[in-house]
């Protein structure tokens, strides 16, 4: 994204008048530090979540991913 015009481009997406393509998004994702999927959460806990897992060394997140397969039906 040019810097001139970067301000002006993000007013636009948070007002809801334009929507960035998914390329778009993964570079304000990786500007950001967050996931991807974190901008498709549909809620503050959803995203916290995400951006909390995303965070996690992987062997870390098996073990998560274990012990919620045993909590859920």
């Amino acid at each position: 994204m040019d810097p001139s015009s970067a301000s002006g481009r993000m007013n636009h997406y948070e007002k809801g008048r334009h929507t960035p393509d998914l390329q778009t998004l993964s570079r304000i994702a990786a500007e950001l530090k967050v996931p991807l999927n974190y901008f498709f959460c549909e809620n503050e806990k959803m995203a916290r979540l995400v951006e909390m897992f995303d965070r996690l060394p992987e062997h870390e997140k098996n073990d998560f991913l274990r012990i919620l397969e045993k909590k859920l039906p």
